[in-house]
């Protein structure tokens, strides 16, 4: 069965070892659909699907490339994170239309964060449809109080030790469903006007504002482009078109007299979200189309 995974990595200043993350990806048999870095949120975001076992063989791959370069204790950046594989989200490519190929997907996604937990002794928290009632299973709860947060306290993890690592934090993993990551980046190097917009979408969203259904939002500096970012994560993308999202921040923004500088698209994008998503242009690569069924 084919399946995406999206890791995102806490490094985002090393050309280098980017270049070295892609020349890893080409060696697999997978379709390499995003490997980008942010010099302000100090951040890589890897997406890639294929079969389960190269999917798998390359992010250990990757793991075993980028981790060393990692020590969360000198690590700046915009971005909250808790690890060095921060988080790693696996979505099936392909309906899991009957209970037991749900069971197997989600045990070799288990398999897949002991597996990394072991090589790597990090401590692993599954979240999402992988969460098994352990802990609270969404990542902003799990990636609350950052790496910092982690430290001098005992921890129970799904997989791995019961401490976080000392350099690279700890891994929340597990299956998750589609959700559009993107960014309206602002003319301006105001911050407090990125945060009034990701406030008002965080505020409306809790009064129901159907626009806003299972959307998450904050604001970021982006020091190094001399601009300022709305971060915009839509988690129900079956519900929730992305346009009308974009229009609302470019409205509110222009009533701050401040513009959109430019959209960005993080990640992937099915293909059935595009006819709804027409400020967002993605390139070929970051587009997925989903196997439906015989």
């Amino acid at each position: 069965m084919r399946v995406l995974t999206v890791p995102n990595w806490s490094f985002g200043r090393d050309r280098r070892l980017l270049l070295a993350c892609r020349e890893a990806l080409d060696r697999w048999p997978l379709a390499v659909h995003f490997c980008e870095s942010d010099v302000d949120h100090n951040r890589t975001v890897t997406a890639f699907s294929g079969e389960q076992e190269p999917v798998e063989e390359a992010l250990l791959d990757l793991a075993r490339l980028v981790l060393p370069a990692i020590d969360l204790n000198r690590h700046t950046g915009v971005h909250p994170r808790i690890g060095g594989l921060d988080v790693c989200p696996f979505l099936p490519l392909a309906p899991l239309s009957t209970k037991v190929r749900r069971e197997r997907f989600l045990s070799w996604v288990e398999g897949v964060g002991a597996s990394l937990a072991e090589a790597f002794e990090i401590p692993v928290f599954l979240y999402e449809k992988s969460e098994r009632g352990r802990h609270e299973s969404d990542l902003p709860t799990l990636r609350s109080g950052g790496f910092g947060g982690l430290l001098d306290r005992p921890l129970r993890p799904d997989f791995g030790p019961t401490r976080a690592h000392p350099h690279l934090g700890a891994t929340v993993l597990g299956w998750r469903d589609f959700l559009i990551a993107m960014n309206a980046n602002l003319r301006t190097t105001d911050l407090s006007a990125a945060k009034r917009v990701a406030g008002a979408i965080r505020r409306l969203r809790a009064e129901g504002d159907p626009r806003f259904l299972g959307v998450r939002s904050l604001g970021f500096p982006l020091a190094s482009r001399e601009l300022v970012q709305v971060s915009i994560n839509v988690t129900m993308p079956d519900l929730t078109p992305i346009d009308p999202i974009l229009e609302f921040v470019a409205g509110h923004a222009w009533d701050m007299g401040v513009e959109v500088a430019e959209h960005e698209l993080i990640g992937v994008i099915r293909e059935q979200d595009l006819p709804t998503a027409t400020r967002l242009y993605p390139r070929p690569a970051q587009i997925v189309r989903l196997e439906v069924p015989a």
